[in-house]
């Protein structure tokens, strides 16, 4: 029996309730109340609240928020940590050399913040402008006209489904959200937005997107290690020459510091596990002497896009476009994307806005305001910095001075990408990895990290992650990769258990998921696909 689902219709639906979506959101309604229009608005966002899945370093650049909220400070931004001081290190296994900081890397007038509190701000700054938010609600399918070639909407996942397909006492069905015009800003790897490319051909004559995962502590430091605005960047160990990698330290306020790694998802060796290399990065003496004597209070993981301005897809399509990082618009060398996200949303708005004032439904002019805005000037002349350092970190280094300095970014040339995928290589061309047992004061295991990300799914719920082939994972994966995926989860949700007679089958422990996506992008066979399970499952980070 199907149930007859409740429509409810709205003039702009927003699907992902991060700093892009509030950005397009809030733009929009400042634009309707600047014309006195009545438009209706919905941010819909999958965490238990703004901000629950947010995840970012963050060194924030306030260019696109000067334009959204010129008066941000008299308003009570969450923007308090200006950048003081930068440093660029490299690492060997003991010892550091300070290198000069590269001019993308000049966090002069930055500040260092929480995202997931900025964006719990702005959420506040859109509803008192009349925007409504649907948080804890998961999109779970795109929604076509009769003719399926035209978005309309989504639908919301059920509730209180049980694992079996049954319908539990706690069923409610799922909801029609529709609306004239539909923002996808779902972040990195969208998994609505990877159906939205391949329906309407979005990446025809474009680079592959490439990722990496980036993983990320909070931890409270000595007050005696503790340099408020504080900038620290480093490459080298424990990443071999051939694999993309580096840290990221800021002083955040109230003594407290947020620390991680970023490891380039075309990496190479099978037996690699991100997580433990990030571990591995905290014992080393450098990074030892910060944390000594500190408490770690936080953690948590996500994928970001890295392919810059060669990957952006198709940004329009009937009915809706792409905003902030489901299109991809993170700076690689700036090792930001936070500001470019949230023009990409303003521009966004005013595209809508236009076409709303004017009767169209074409938004196709989406495409020519970001290829006339500063996010193409700055992702144009970095477009082949991440992809020299396909050649090992030694050239990518020396590549991006020339680049930098000599070229200026208008190189006569466009380095390609390739698919993160297919670059794992198999177990006998690749070396097995000793990673250190934790030591509880610098290193940690999974578990207990997992734990500190807040993360809870309803146990009785079909598994959100779900194998097209599941006989894959043993007779192929682990049969010529070793079974990646129990490494590259950065949350122990793969692992290779034998069963009652004795066979290896792939257990997915599904609620510890943190939402990062790495699965979806790093399987080799592309086995995996990652789903929205029930609305506001997943972390709760408090201000990642």
């Amino acid at each position: 029996m199907t149930d007859q689902r409740e429509i409810i219709e709205f003039d702009v639906l927003i699907i992902g309730g991060g700093i892009a979506g509030l950005s397009a959101a809030i733009k929009l309604g400042q634009l309707a109340k600047e014309k006195g229009r009545e438009i209706n608005i919905c941010v819909v966002e999958k965490g238990s609240e703004i901000g629950a899945h947010i995840l970012s370093g963050n060194v924030f650049e306030t260019r696109a928020l000067n334009e959204l909220f010129p008066d941000w400070k008299e308003l009570g931004a969450p923007l308090t940590t200006e950048v003081k001081k930068d440093n660029f290190v490299f690492l060997t296994r003991n010892k550091s050399f300070k290198l000069p900081t590269p001019p993308q890397m000049n966090n002069h007038g930055n500040y260092i913040i929480s995202l997931g509190n900025l964006c719990r701000w702005l959420a506040e700054k859109a509803q008192e402008i009349g925007i409504q938010i649907f948080a804890g609600y998961a999109a779970a399918d795109i929604l076509y006209d009769e003719n399926g070639d035209k978005v309309i909407g989504v639908i919301t996942g059920e509730f209180g489904i049980g694992k079996n397909g049954e319908r539990k006492d706690s069923y409610q069905p799922a909801i029609e959200l529709r609306a004239k015009h539909t923002i996808f800003a779902e972040g990195a790897r969208g998994h609505l937005t990877k159906r939205l490319e391949k329906k309407f051909n979005l990446r025809q004559d474009k680079q592959p997107q490439t990722y990496a995962i980036g993983l990320k502590e909070i931890w409270r430091i000595s007050p005696e290690k503790y340099q408020l605005g504080k900038v620290i960047h480093t490459i080298g160990w424990p990443m071999d020459n051939k694999t993309y990698g580096g840290s990221f330290i800021y002083h955040a306020e109230n003594n407290q510091i947020f620390i991680g790694y970023v490891i380039g998802l075309d990496y190479k060796n099978t037996y690699l596990n991100p997580f433990k290399e990030f571990q591995r990065f905290k014992t080393h003496p450098f990074v030892k002497d910060i944390l000594d004597g500190g408490e770690r209070i936080s953690y948590g993981a996500r994928a970001l896009n890295e392919g810059g301005y060669q990957s952006i897809p198709k940004l329009t399509f009937n009915g809706g476009l792409l905003v902030g990082c489901a299109a991809g618009f993170l700076n690689v060398p700036k090792i930001k994307g936070s500001h470019t996200a949230m023009k990409s949303g303003m521009l966004a708005a005013e595209t809508i806005f236009e076409a709303i004032e004017n009767g169209k439904e074409d938004l196709g002019n989406y495409e020519k305001k970001i290829k006339e805005s500063w996010i193409a000037q700055e992702l144009y002349r970095s477009r082949n910095i991440r992809p020299s350092f396909n050649f090992g970190l030694w050239f990518g280094l020396i590549y991006s001075a020339i680049d930098t300095y000599i070229f200026r970014g208008k190189a006569p040339w466009t380095l390609k990408h390739h698919k993160d995928n297919e670059q794992t290589q198999r177990k006998e061309n690749s070396a097995p990895i000793e990673y250190q047992k934790p030591d509880g004061k610098f290193s940690f295991d999974l578990l207990s990290s997992v734990f500190l990300s807040g993360t809870y799914h309803e146990e009785d719920q079909p598994a959100h992650l779900k194998l097209t082939d599941p006989k894959v994972a043993v007779d192929y994966n682990l049969k010529y990769y070793d079974g990646p995926e129990q490494r590259y989860c950065p949350a122990g949700v793969y692992e290779f258990i034998k069963d009652d007679i004795g066979n290896n089958k792939l257990q997915i422990n599904a609620q510890n998921c943190v939402h990062c996506k790495t699965c979806d992008i790093k399987d080799v066979t592309q086995n995996i696909n990652w789903s929205t399970p029930e609305g506001s499952g997943g972390p709760v980070y408090p201000n990642m």
